[in-house]
């Protein structure tokens, strides 16, 4: 599961779930995605900034060793 950590009226946040569907990677298939947003999660976004160190969204998490910030078009190529 492809966590996005995201926020209302993002640019880079609408760029990454389209890019993320458009390969594929929706609910259904081996490696889906959701999107959460930050500004309803205060635990999650504590965690981003504080545990991962991020500080501009979507924060892509896919395993505890792959994640990113911002609109990431060739990371997001290397999955799936």
């Amino acid at each position: 599961m492809i966590t996005v950590f995201s926020k209302p009226s993002c640019v880079q946040c609408a760029a990454t779930g389209r890019a993320l569907t458009s390969r594929g990677l929706q609910e259904g298939s081996d490696w889906e995605y959701r999107d959460l947003t930050l500004q309803e999660n205060a635990s999650a976004l504590e965690w981003v900034m504080e545990d991962l160190g991020y500080m501009q969204a979507p924060i892509v998490v896919v395993d505890d060793e792959t994640h990113w910030s911002g609109f990431r078009p060739d990371c997001i190529a290397k999955l799936g």
